[in-house]
């Protein structure tokens, strides 16, 4: 039995029936036989503008939109990312210990995430039984940087300093731990290469190479804590990118490879997280270190517009990074009111929320983009490899239970003939006819 889901602009998740062949040959898209990387799943990013709109709904529409989520019958978002203290989409600019010079952190709390973040994901949790959580901070305490500002700067790399940072961390981990929430990986740093004027914190190589194998690994270690250190989030390094004021040059092996090549370093890092430009980066990493797991960590944006073409950009990148060796793909804002950050940036989202009718909620073209993966292609199933004239634009994945689901789009402003091809299961071969700028999901038992 074969199912077919497609979605096009005007039609969303229709229910189609693809024709059954028997030819063991398809130039279209063809299996190889090879099993690639298990996939851990895909998930969002908790962020405070999402549940404060969020909280305003009536009762019943708001555990509607958590089960059409986090459900595992649903969107099943169960790898997601939070924020270490604020990010570009908190309510407020914060960290969990202002007190200039409390390298003991005697004044670490977390009273802020208990009125946003933690029951929102708590509320997550009730719906998704194996929900997992990768955290990483926009900016450590504006006192642990120079100049002390949330937006830019750099580290203080001073013993010291380093030090009350690892403990930081592990505050953090500990304290989520007490409310129920575990903490299974950790990223030091979001957008390393970044310069924001949202918080933010910028760190060169050498210095994530000693904080991580020097500081944050050994005091992990310590504290006897099973929460996983991830390199990242890593948004490049690109070799070649250029501004308006000239061309930048960032040599991939003098920033990732300088980390990875010091053993002891290698030896605290479980994996590492790309997004933006580092899905140029990701294949470099595959290529050089496939024993080393790769995550995807942030969906990029948008400005807000929520339109189709976005949303088959979106679905492009989620074929990348899963081609690249990703085993997860978290986006970005899962639920916005009115698209816009606390500084100015309008995004896109999985849902919206009009903030001058709290009963108005959307399901934007990125929510059928996470959902003709999520829905159809379960935690644990593998990526598998492919040939043919659509590896651009269409995967393949064998789920535990045997099913292979092919996920395809059709970018073009026509229709497309489309074949897919188990060369060692004919029976599981299909033939379709792809609308226009449309994603499909196919699963075949």
């Amino acid at each position: 039995m074969t199912r077919w889901i497609e979605s096009t602009p005007s039609e969303y998740l229709k229910i189609k029936s693809p024709e059954q062949v028997g030819t063991s040959k398809s130039s279209d898209l063809q299996l190889t036989g090879k099993e690639l990387q298990k996939l851990r799943g895909f998930g969002g990013c908790f962020n405070e503008l999402g549940y404060l709109p969020l909280k305003q709904l009536d009762k019943k529409k708001q555990e509607e939109i958590y089960r059409d989520l986090f459900s595992p019958d649903e969107l099943n978002l169960s790898f997601n990312r939070t924020p270490i203290g604020a990010n570009d989409f908190a309510e407020t600019w914060y960290s969990y210990d202002e007190t200039d010079g409390d390298y003991d952190l005697k004044n670490f709390s977390i009273d802020h995430d208990k009125e946003t973040l933690i029951p929102y994901i708590k509320n997550a949790q009730k719906y998704q039984p194996d929900l997992e959580l990768f955290a990483s901070p926009w900016s450590p305490p504006t006192w642990m940087k120079y100049p002390k500002v949330y937006n830019s700067g750099r580290i203080v790399m001073t013993p010291e300093n380093l030090q009350a940072y690892a403990n930081y961390f592990v505050k953090y981990i500990e304290s989520y731990e007490k409310q129920g929430i575990h903490i299974k990986r950790i990223c030091p740093q979001n957008e390393v290469f970044a310069d924001q004027k949202f918080p933010s914190c910028l760190w060169n190589s050498e210095d994530l190479r000693i904080f991580i194998r020097d500081y944050l690994g050994p005091t992990f270690k310590k504290e006897n804590l099973d929460t996983e250190i991830f390199l990242g989030t890593l948004n490049g390094p690109e070799d070649m990118s250029f501004s308006a004021t000239g061309i930048k040059l960032d040599n991939y092996n003098r920033y990732v490879d300088n980390i990875l090549f010091d053993n002891k370093a290698r030896n605290c890092i479980k994996g590492v997280g790309y997004q933006w430009a580092g899905q140029h980066a990701i294949e470099r990493t595959h290529e050089s270190w496939p024993e080393i797991e790769l995550i995807q960590t942030e969906s990029e944006c948008g400005f807000g517009e929520n339109s189709w073409e976005y949303a088959e950009y979106i679905f492009r990148l989620f074929n990348h990074y899963f081609t690249a060796g990703a085993t997860a793909y978290t986006y970005w804002n899962i639920i916005l009111a009115d698209s816009i950050s606390t500084w100015g940036w309008q995004q896109n989202s999985l849902f919206s929320i009009d903030s001058k009718d709290n009963n108005k909620v959307t399901r934007n073209p990125e929510y059928y983009v996470m959902r003709h993966y999520s829905h159809y292609v379960k935690p644990g199933a593998r990526v598998l490899e492919i040939t043919g004239h659509f590896n651009s634009m269409g995967i393949a994945f064998r789920n535990p239970d045997d099913q292979i689901v092919v996920v395809v789009q059709n970018a073009l402003e026509r229709e497309l003939p489309f074949t897919f091809v188990d060369p060692n299961n004919p029976a599981k071969s299909i033939k379709a006819t792809l609308s226009p700028h449309s994603f499909n999901s196919f699963c075949i038992d």
